[in-house]
């Protein structure tokens, strides 16, 4: 089967999945995962040879650049020291663990190549993480938490899985360079992400097909991601915060723009993870052959790096618990609870980077000798892989269902409500400080003749059929048929203007809460796209 095959039938079996997901009420990357990994074993299917250094280019920055989009830097602001405790420290101390287990369960093992694999396994995957926690209810501070972690944690980790593989392959001992190199990488990258941001919104303000900057921003986190990598930041970091400033001067009227942009980077992200888990899973494939006799011990050392791994999660979480609980809690803070840090300490859930990473281990090192157990390690990131996001997966809805942990319906809807009360009074403001003179619009009677035209326009409809009978043989009739229907019409045409400004002003206080803290960025969306659907239909 060709390359070509293989990706069209990657994407076709994720379509499937996604819809067979919905119908079982299963998280889909579980689904990928397992029907991924399936595939490695089905004869006749051949993997195709992916070069290592382009599986992490290809695959990593359009889905850190999909899921950055549904953030904002309001709620970064609020969780620095989630961010910071948790993609800084908590990954360091992962890898750190995951290290020192490797070097034990394998002697003679490089201490680079037992970080490296440290340093595949440490990060949760935000895609992973959304897909399944967000149908279940989980508390959106809980969810807001992990997407946070997830967003940077995987900066944090490659930076030390570069620094470990560089080590490794030139025969060295990693040194105290790395911490230099995480700092470097960290503020290079917010260089990058800021001017290739400035630069796209340059671009797309001057392009006039609705089309072109949902295509732009295709192609923005690839160039954003190579341009970090040219000058050694950090190619995560660096999309993140692109998207995230993308997504900051976003204009309340580019409704379209909007629409368009939001249903792209849904397939989008859906596509691209669908034929990631397809291909590297078929990449297994002869790792599986390579272990030989051997594959069940491997198995064996997988099962103990990934308990050691959820079990220093679980210390991390409880120390979490323990500090919040010290100095308070603040709006958006977690976990509160032991049941909210044991909820967090499950959904600590790996995904396409773990095993992306793992798979970009380099298959030689300089002298052109094989890279030292490249094989294990890779078996073992495969294994944390499915013991941190398969079994979590399906347990979850359980685990919050026993705990209690769950956010009641009404909290979302009371929230949305709220936005959309400022929206409406937003609307009303507008009205009622328009200039209807300068409008053209002749009743001046406030918003008594605004709710008439309300009613009129609803019972009338926005077509020009609606206008009563047609018109008599009698020029008498015809001319008063001639005159009711311009009246219809000037009345029409000055509802569409008077409401264009009220759902404007209504967008821009929609956009403008996306920025406070303690609002939720996924609630901002979903009234934002209800006002852009409206305004799109009644332009």
């Amino acid at each position: 089967m060709t390359v070509l095959a293989l990706v069209v039938a990657a994407l076709f079996v994720g379509v499937v999945l996604v819809g067979v997901g919905d119908r079982l009420r299963l998280p889909w990357p579980v689904l990928l995962v397992l029907v991924g990994t399936a595939a490695a074993f089905v004869p006749g299917i051949d993997a195709p040879d992916l070069d290592p250094e382009l599986i992490l280019p290809l695959f990593l920055p359009p889905l850190l650049f999909a899921t950055a989009q549904r953030a904002s830097w309001s709620v970064f602001r609020a969780r620095w020291r989630a961010v910071l405790f948790l993609a800084v420290l908590l990954v360091a101390v992962t890898v750190a663990a995951v290290g020192a287990t490797v070097t034990w369960l394998i002697p003679g093992i490089a201490l680079g190549s037992a970080l490296a694999v440290g340093a595949a396994v440490a990060p949760p995957d935000p895609v992973a993480v959304e897909a399944v926690a967000g149908p279940l209810r989980m508390p959106r501070r809980l969810v807001g938490v992990l997407q946070s972690e997830g967003l940077f944690n995987d900066a944090t980790a490659l930076v030390v899985f570069q620094a470990a593989i560089a080590a490794t392959v030139a025969g060295e001992q990693p040194g105290a360079e790395t911490g230099l190199l995480l700092v470097w990488s960290a503020v290079g990258a917010v260089g990058v992400g800021l001017a290739a941001a400035w630069l796209a919104g340059q671009l797309a303000d001057r392009l006039t097909d609705p089309v072109a900057p949902s295509a732009l921003t295709l192609v923005l986190p690839f160039a954003v991601y190579l341009a970090a990598d040219a000058v050694e930041a950090s190619g995560v970091i660096a999309v993140v915060v692109a998207a995230l400033q993308m997504r900051q001067r976003a204009d309340a009227d580019d409704v379209e723009q909007r629409l368009t942009g939001s249903a792209f980077w849904n397939v989008v992200e859906m596509l691209v993870t669908a034929a990631a888990f397809a291909l590297i899973g078929l990449e297994l494939r002869a790792v599986i052959e390579d272990a030989g006799d051997q594959l069940g011990r491997m198995v064996a050392d997988a099962a103990v790096v990934a308990v050691v791994v959820i079990a220093v999660r679980a210390v991390w979480m409880l120390g979490a618990l323990v500090s919040v609980r010290r100095r308070g809690s603040p709006p958006g803070t977690a976990p509160r609870t032991v049941a909210e840090a044991a909820v967090l300490t499950w959904s600590g859930m790996r995904g396409l980077a773990t095993l992306a990473l793992a798979l970009a281990l380099p298959r030689v090192t300089d002298d052109g000798s094989p890279f030292p157990f490249r094989t294990e390690l890779v078996i073992i990131a495969a294994g944390v892989l499915v013991a941190t996001l398969v079994l979590p997966g399906l347990t979850l809805p359980v685990l919050l269902r026993v705990l209690g942990v769950r956010e009641s319906e009404e909290v979302g809807r009371a929230a949305e409500r709220r936005l959309v009360v400022r929206a409406r009074q937003a609307a009303l403001t507008e009205l009622a400080a328009l200039d209807r003179e300068a409008l053209g619009v002749d009743d001046t009677v406030g918003e008594e003749v605004l709710g008439e035209l309300r009613a009129r326009f609803a019972r009338l409809g926005v077509g020009e059929g609606g206008t009563g009978e047609a018109p008599g043989d009698d020029a008498a009739d015809r001319a008063d048929y001639e005159q009711r229907l311009e009246t219809l019409r000037r009345r029409r045409d000055q509802w569409m203007r008077v409401q264009s400004l009220a759902l404007a002003a209504a967008r821009r206080e929609v956009l403008a809460a996306r920025s406070e803290a303690g609002v939720d960025p996924e609630i901002v969306d979903r009234v934002l796209q209800r006002l852009d659907v409206r305004s799109l239909a009644s332009g």
